[in-house]
């Protein structure tokens, strides 16, 4: 194969939705598999509609998904305007196009629309296999507002054409611009790229994926905390089956494994719990020290808005208490910002009816806490931030007297909730004397409410 070019053209219409991120990456995977490169331009000759804020929305997104294209500086079809004129020119004295009736925004000028030979177009779809259109159903279609102001159809071509584009490779809902496209390039003389259309990403119910399904912009899933390799993994997989039962790819082996012919026709369903699932798997991979960085950043920043002191220490004990329960970071953002994590941080409020197990009594949980209370003082500071050492000092005890009565108030008591960690964790991250502290306010409280 010689050297592939392919190309990401997206309209700075709308935010970068999530299924063109999907063409962006299947364009990229299929270039640098053969050797090639991806270019990136804006088709924004629809002038009222496009707008820099969507330029930035995309550009930031392809980037921070890091997907690479091949120019420093992004084209603008409205850079290229001089350009296209010629063309328009070149296609009206060879009478392959012509001035045609007055443009309804200026009837000043006129329209140009392409004479249709109505001949029928075929061509090989990489993903479809053989596709044909009758060129008659197109009639004579307008390829510019006027002689100076070149549309979609004529633009696309000639930017193809320059850039030396190999393969197209676009979603289905492209394919009807195709024989237009076809017709105007051999017009043109220019020589046809390969087409690939790919199937679109579907809704759960098989409807076309909206705003009423959840967030589709890719800049959206990034402030929930999604990760950009979990998107790119999640997405190379709706639509693509690389065969085998490996699920969790890196950039590099997608790269190495794409083939478009293992691209399926039907369309792709999108599932947010797929993508959570992917986003966990790929949170695990990240290095630890990285992981802990941004916990540590986003702890910080959270217990800051509910005015709780920081403490370092502690934060550095709840890591793993993290990484056991989030799929994406806004879960820890919901955790502290739900107050869940309150109680690492300031003693709790405790509902003396609460301390008790279901079925036993305010003086048998008091006699336990006692008991227990007895056992931490004579546990080190240093062994009881360890919470297996913590465990083997009152386990005994609790297995004695039974789990549930010894276990349920300790962990009531150092918590204030009737679901946390377990009691040994939060002892560890909240170290001796804060423990002592909690388990003697229960203490005092079972005894009032006893009196």
């Amino acid at each position: 194969m010689s050297k592939v070019v392919t190309r990401f053209p997206p309209s700075p219409t709308g935010y970068f939705h999530i299924g063109s991120a999907r063409t962006a990456l299947f364009n990229y995977l299929f270039a640098a598999h053969h050797g090639g490169v991806m270019y990136f331009r804006f088709e924004d000759t629809d002038i009222e509609r496009s707008k820099k804020e969507f330029e930035d929305d995309i550009v930031q997104g392809i980037e921070w998904l890091k997907i690479p294209y091949a120019w420093p500086d992004i084209r603008r079809q409205s850079e290229r305007t001089a350009v296209y004129r010629g063309y328009v020119k070149t296609l009206i004295d060879a009478g392959a196009a012509y001035e045609a009736e007055a443009a309804t925004d200026d009837p000043s000028k006129k329209v140009v629309r392409f004479k249709n030979p109505n001949t029928t177009i075929t061509f090989n779809d990489l993903v479809r296999g053989e596709v044909t259109f009758k060129t008659d159903e197109l009639k004579d279609f307008v390829i510019a507002r006027s002689v100076t102001d070149p549309l979609y159809h004529l633009a696309v071509v000639i930017d193809d054409h320059d850039t030396g584009v190999t393969h197209v490779i676009r979603g289905e809902d492209h394919i009807s611009n195709t024989p237009r496209q076809i017709l105007i390039l051999e017009a043109l003389g220019f020589e046809r790229p390969q087409y690939a259309h790919i199937p679109l990403i579907l809704a759960p119910d098989r409807s076309k994926l909206s705003k009423r399904h959840g967030a589709v912009s890719v800049n959206e899933y990034r402030a929930q905390g999604f990760l950009p390799e979990a998107i790119v993994n999640y997405l190379a997989l709706l639509g693509w089956n690389p065969g085998g039962e490996q699920e969790l790819f890196t950039m590099q082996e997608m790269v190495e494994q794409f083939d478009i012919s293992h691209v399926q026709k039907a369309g792709a369903i999108f599932d947010i719990e797929k993508l959570k699932w992917f986003n966990r798997e790929h949170l695990l991979r990240l290095r630890a020290d990285d992981f802990n960085e941004e916990v540590l950043r986003i702890l910080e920043e959270e217990l800051q808005k509910r005015n709780h002191a920081w403490n370092e220490n502690v934060a550095h004990k709840l890591i793993h208490v993290v990484r056991e329960r989030i799929s994406t970071w806004q879960d820890l953002r919901t955790m502290v910002a739900d107050g869940e994590l309150d109680f690492f941080f300031s003693d709790p409020e405790l509902v003396a009816s609460d301390i008790s197990q279901k079925g036993s009594s305010a003086a048998v949980a008091a006699k336990h806490l006692e008991a227990v209370s007895g056992f931490i003082q004579g546990i080190s500071d240093a062994d009881i931030s360890d919470a297996e050492k913590a465990r083997s000092a009152i386990w005994p005890y609790a297995d004695k007297e039974g789990r549930g009565e010894v276990l349920w108030p300790l962990r009531y008591a150092l918590s204030g909730k009737k679901k946390s960690p377990d009691p040994f964790t939060i002892m560890s991250a909240v170290g001796k004397e804060v423990s002592l502290r909690r388990i003697r306010t229960a203490i005092d409280a079972l005894g009032r409410a006893g009196q």
